[in-house]
């Protein structure tokens, strides 16, 4: 399961670099997106054993508790996500809106001719 996991991971590390190294802003989008759930995942997976030890600081007393950290590390993740693809979001709207070009090859193309 571990090995599964690990190439899921992989996979969505490389998809997002796939699509962020695009021109187009839709892409780019969905890349910065792709790239903060693996991030997620990487917090995820690191987050203890997996076959269901307790945490070290319970001393073996109680199994079936939860280590909080990366549970909190993760929401921290999930918010600072979602604030950063809010601000992509808007960024390339506004540079949508502004220059009327769909790919970042058309938003230079203009820039000799003033």
């Amino acid at each position: 399961m571990i090995w599964i996991t690990a190439l899921l991971i992989g996979f969505l590390f490389a998809l997002a670099v796939w699509f962020l190294l695009h021109r187009e802003w839709l892409r780019i989008l969905f890349g910065v997106l792709i790239l903060g759930h693996a991030a997620n995942l990487v917090i995820l997976a690191s987050s203890g054993d997996p076959r269901g030890k307790s945490p070290p600081i319970t001393g073996g007393e109680a199994p079936f508790l939860a280590d909080p950290l990366p549970q909190a590390l993760l929401l921290t993740a999930i918010v600072i996500g979602f604030a950063v693809f809010a601000y992509v979001l808007t960024l390339l709207y506004r540079l949508l809106v502004e220059y009327e070009r769909e790919e970042l090859d058309q938003l230079y193309s203009d820039e000799g001719t003033d």
